[in-house]
């Protein structure tokens, strides 16, 4: 990345108004019998959040109730202190990226951008797409129809024009989805200069990595339940630290089963007729512990496969912790 794209990449600092949380008390959404997110409630302030679950929890119901897309059907949600339901005034100062690509392909990135500032009633609609567009480094293709873009191209032009009219809060439903490395390394610090600068942002994954290389704190909702809250270090430890599952099949099952039998990580061995299956209580200590006990012990290891990693499996285990 060159300087000058570095220097026009910077968004301006804060602007001097109120900094706009987003509050969710008692949340509940439900389609019939089904419950999409159940009883959630948290508050978002200025920085960076990760909300960290696999498809299907409930994220993108979450995040499309506090931009005012959704009613709850119990609790309530609040923008800047005022309900996000059927109160168009939270626009003003609010930003969403959805995960469904809604962007018309036959005009290029720049009459997009431009439309979403003159929909904003911008007094210089044509310098605030100018300043988004540069923003998320597209104004070398921002003449170029959205047909013609990658899937890449397309999210940071919609990331664009979500930005264009310089929110407070902004909402980004698994904004890294189609980005190339560099793209992904750009909009990372995008998002970490914009926190810094006093903006509530709340970003989705599924995936910890990109939580933990963007966010400082991390609301884990798994089956429409918020399953942890804290910095990423503490999600880390409470998911790297729950009991694994493993395949193991050896020469002599047997006599592994004894030996791991006296090791510390290992809280269970079952043996059956296709191996064992062995509960550690520490990954790291055990996959480092195993090598060893299979040379000592002169058995030659056939297979080791984790049984329950699975993302469903990881995310599970914290809500019933």
């Amino acid at each position: 990345m060159s300087t000058a794209s570095t220097v026009s990449a910077t968004p301006p600092a804060a602007p001097p108004r109120a900094q706009a949380s987003v509050e969710l008390r008692g949340v509940s959404r439900w389609y019939g019998n089904v419950v999409a997110v159940n009883d959630v409630t948290m508050t978002l302030n200025a920085g960076v959040t990760g909300l960290l679950g696999p498809n299907g929890a409930g994220k993108t119901t979450l995040l499309h109730m506090m931009a005012g897309f959704l009613a709850p059907s119990r609790g309530e949600v609040l923008v800047g202190d005022a309900p996000a339901w059927r109160n168009p005034s939270v626009y003003r100062h609010l930003g969403l990226v959805s995960e469904r690509e809604a962007v018309h392909s036959f005009l290029t990135g720049w009459e997009f951008v431009l439309a979403s500032a003159k929909l904003h009633r911008l007094p210089q609609p044509e310098a605030a797409a100018r300043r988004a567009i540069g923003l998320v480094e597209m104004a070398d293709a921002q003449h170029r129809r959205i047909a013609t873009y990658s899937k890449g191209m397309r999210q940071r032009t919609r990331v664009a024009a979500a930005l264009v009219h310089d929110p407070q809060v902004l909402l980004l439903d698994e904004p890294f989805n189609g980005m190339d490395p560099r793209q992904r390394l750009h909009m990372m610090d995008l998002l970490h200069v914009m926190g810094a600068a006093g903006r509530t942002i709340l970003f989705s994954s599924h995936i910890l990595e990109e939580v933990e290389q963007v966010s400082g704190t991390v609301q884990v909702i798994v089956a429409g339940r918020l399953a942890a809250s804290g910095d990423y270090r503490h999600i880390r430890r409470l998911m790297t630290g729950r009991p694994h599952v493993f395949t193991v099949s050896s020469s002599d099952d047997r006599a592994l089963a004894v030996a791991l039998m006296g090791q510390p990580s290992v809280t269970g061995v079952e043996l059956d007729g296709g191996g064992l299956t062995v509960r550690a209580g520490d990954y790291g200590a055990f996959t480092r512990a195993l090598p060893m006990i299979v040379r000592r012990s002169g058995i030659r290891l056939h297979r080791l496969l984790p049984a329950d990693e699975s993302l469903e499996s990881v995310f599970s285990y914290l809500v019933e912790s």
